[in-house]
């Protein structure tokens, strides 16, 4: 049996990522078609190299997109509020108007036994566990995202108690030395 890293979705209330202080902040409208476009514009003045790998975009689209399809249900009238900062790792707090990550605990258990299977060699099992779907999931769902975004944020992926606002960090290896290097 190998060892297999199981990480998972986590409250925390009282997190450091929620400390808003020093970070940007922009609301945006639960628009659905203009996701990419609010991820493209947050990221402008992103350093080059964290940009390099090209998921960056992509994850923040991602939280994005759950808050304004699954948070807001699309609903124009109810705003996506993110806070970010962009120095030496990227970080963003996420919070939409709705009810919340009700699901989490149930999502925590799927992955713990997805990661078992896989660690156990028990790949039968594991296919069968490929994506996660909720009640509410529907065809265009991916199921993944939030497995994809626990491997991404390497330094924590933090919800509030409500479940609504996510605070999550990117650390990029050498990231310090890097940006010196492109604004030296």
């Amino acid at each position: 049996m190998k060892n297999i890293i199981t990480r998972k979705l986590i409250v925390d209330e009282n997190n450091e990522l929620f400390d808003a202080q020093g970070m940007k902040y922009v609301e945006l409208k639960s628009d659905f078609s203009k996701i990419r476009e609010y991820s493209a514009a947050i990221l402008e003045r992103c350093p080059k190299a964290f940009l390099e790998e090209g998921l960056l975009e992509q994850q923040l689209s991602e939280i994005l997109k759950n808050g304004i399809k699954h948070g807001n249900k699309c609903d124009s009238s109810k705003k996506i509020k993110v806070w970010y900062d962009l120095r030496n790792r990227v970080r963003f707090i996420v919070q939409d108007e709705g009810t919340g990550f009700q699901r989490l605990d149930t999502w925590n258990e799927f992955y713990r036994r997805r990661q078992a299977a896989l660690g156990a060699g028990n790949f039968d099992l594991f296919l069968t566990m490929a994506s996660y779907r909720g009640p509410e999931s529907d065809e265009n769902d991916g199921g993944n995202s939030l497995i994809a975004a626990l491997e991404f944020w390497n330094g924590g992926m933090i919800y509030n108690e409500v479940k609504n606002k996510v605070g999550v960090v990117r650390w990029f290896p050498h990231g310090t030395a890097v940006l010196n290097r492109a604004n030296g």
